[in-house]
């Protein structure tokens, strides 16, 4: 084990103000004039070597307290924590940093303090100077730097200290499109070197492309940990109404009132394959799920190039203002790969009363995807994208398996492309003469 959190708790002092400290101070601490703000409480897990921890939650669950105990700049209240490695960490934006020092000063300063020789500094500053991309500003004082010059500095020391442990906090939030793409590039990198990453975000992508760990935490209190996708699932269910009900799959189907409403039209669905996690307010219920060709045969499989339709019906148990019905579709790491709305698509569902059952099809031509298996995650909601609250939603409720063409797929998706080649040929007697070649 590279971290291993036993039992641990850490609390601050809150005072109501001023007055209260230093009544606190006059008593030497005989008597007390604060409470206890517990940020962690009882917290205990382990992270293996060359893993990737992911920590989510919302602001002020405990995740940076967490990671400061790791780092060695808090001692926890109670509990013991054991770090076996040199930990790198990127916390707080420009923690430990000295605004008054340059770039460069900076360099070596952090990395004395994580216990390197001047020597083994300036064999890896070029690497860091050229992975900051900040130029002659590492010259300059950092008080100087913009955020996203400040990030990219702390990153490149974080990550070219030979960490054996790195933490990493939400600060490459901070960072552009093209250098988180980077950051992300080197984490993977790391693993593949068995350093162990320790990464808080609040981006389920991210967290779902390169976690092999997920923690929630909630107040202080760890809320569930295990495999990226279920701890998310369960975690975005939280966020989407604090006070939705929670379904397990053991007693979704028994617990499903099926007696409301009109009879069912044969053009209607009442499957549903799968339950991994399902939550909602229950306003109105997914009723089944089916992916069929354009014939309205079930399909079994994926094929690129067919054309398809997703069909998801819905019924209402209290009346719906605006329903909003869609799918997200996932790859086989549990990565979101893509999604679709009747409200994104600019369709205007009609409301809907008490009993009202809506069959929605949507159809698309499958393109060439790079993964083993698919699977479909239904939902309704009611109210507008920037404002609606989530009915039900059922996690991977329907898992299919994609067939592979002869062609190579590089990263997720095959693109169509129309190639066209121009060369220009010397020929001595003739001169030049041009050969155009095209390929679809």
């Amino acid at each position: 084990m590279s971290l291993i959190f036993n039992n641990v708790s850490k609390s601050y002092p809150v005072y109501e103000n001023s007055v209260s400290r230093i009544k606190e101070l006059a008593f030497f601490g005989r008597r007390n004039f604060h409470k206890d703000f517990w940020a962690l409480r009882d917290c205990s897990f382990e992270v293996t070597r060359g893993s990737t921890f992911c920590l989510v939650g919302e602001n002020g669950s405990g995740k940076s307290t967490a990671l400061q105990l790791a780092a060695g700049i808090f001692s926890p209240t109670r509990g013991q924590i054991d770090v076996k490695g040199r930990v790198s960490s990127l916390l707080e934006l420009g923690a430990g940093f000295n605004p008054e020092f340059s770039g460069r000063e900076n360099v070596f300063l952090n990395g004395a303090i994580l216990g390197l020789s001047t020597q083994e500094i300036r064999h890896s500053f070029r690497k860091i100077t050229d992975f900051a991309e900040i130029g002659e500003f590492i010259n300059q004082p950092v008080r100087t730097y913009s955020s996203g010059m400040l990030v990219r500095l702390a990153f490149a020391v974080a990550i070219h200290v030979e960490p054996e442990i790195l933490l990493v906090d939400e600060a490459l939030a901070v960072g552009d499109y093209y250098f988180r793409q980077r950051c992300m590039r080197k984490i993977h990198e790391l693993r593949r070197r068995n350093v162990t990453v320790v990464f808080v975000s609040h981006s389920m992508a991210d967290v779902k492309a390169i976690g092999t760990q997920a923690l929630w935490l909630e107040r202080g209190h760890i809320m569930e940990i295990g495999d990226p996708a279920p701890v998310i699932s369960k975690y975005l269910a939280h966020l989407s109404k604090k006070d939705a009900t929670y379904v397990d799959l053991h007693k979704t189907e028994a617990g499903m009132d099926r007696g409301l409403g009109p009879s069912i039209a044969p053009e209607i669905v009442e499957t549903i394959p799968n339950i991994d996690f399902r939550h909602g307010n229950r306003r109105a219920e997914i009723l089944g799920i089916n992916v069929i060709n354009p014939y309205g045969q079930t399909i079994n499989s994926l094929e690129p190039h067919i054309r398809l339709r997703v069909r998801i019906s819905v019924r209402a148990r209290k009346p719906l203002t605006s329903p909003n019905i869609g799918f997200i579709l996932r790859n086989h790491l549990g990565v979101d790969f893509a999604g679709v709305n009747t409200a994104s698509e600019g369709i205007e569902v009609p409301a809907m009363s008490p009993g009202d059952i809506h069959t929605v099809d949507f159809s698309f031509v499958v393109p060439e995807l790079q993964s083993d298996h698919f699977s479909f995650t239904p939902a309704v909601a009611n109210g507008p994208l920037d404002g609606y609250e989530t009915c039900d939603w059922i996690d991977n409720a329907l898992t299919l398996p994609m067939e592979h063409g002869d062609n190579p797929i590089y990263g997720y998706i095959r693109l169509p492309t129309k190639i066209e080649i121009n060369t220009r040929l010397i020929d001595s007697n003739e001169g030049v003469s041009a050969v155009s070649s095209c390929k679809e």
